[in-house]
């Protein structure tokens, strides 16, 4: 995992992970990053600089780092809660409707099995998984 400070056109900052480097590159390159203020798709990387720190800062830090991505996860889902359709367990049949009928675009998300995920990878069908965090905890 790696994470990258992102800005988009409108100056508005924000952190995201990534599988690897190549992955942000893929993404950006398919237009499927876009700012979680605005929605602008046009979106760079930030200049990063390693943190170097004793074990005992690197404890502090990283459960600093690990609260941070938490609440940025929560922001994400608040964010897809409020601008995307849940469409619960018919998330596969759903998202066909989407991608193969060009008037039919919305924003969804739901549920889908192993299977379902693989069998819409082979259509030519990308989707990505957020990891969904509980609100309360």
């Amino acid at each position: 995992m790696i994470k990258y400070n992102l800005k988009c056109e409108n100056k508005h900052e924000f952190e995201s992970w990534f599988s690897e480097s190549k992955e942000y590159d893929r993404l950006k390159k398919k237009k499927l990053i876009e700012c979680i203020f605005c929605g602008s798709k046009k979106i760079d990387k930030s200049i990063m600089s390693p943190r170097i720190l004793n074990s005992k800062s690197a404890k502090i830090s990283e459960n600093q780092d690990l609260k941070k991505f938490k609440r940025d996860l929560i922001n994400v889902r608040k964010f897809v809660e409020k601008n995307f359709e849940f469409v619960e367990r018919n998330f596969a049949d759903k998202i066909r409707e989407v991608y193969y009928n060009k008037n039919n675009k919305r924003n969804i998300y739901g549920v889908a099995t192993d299977k379902e995920k693989e069998d819409l990878k082979e259509e030519g069908i990308d989707l990505i998984s957020i990891p969904w965090v509980e609100k309360d905890n």
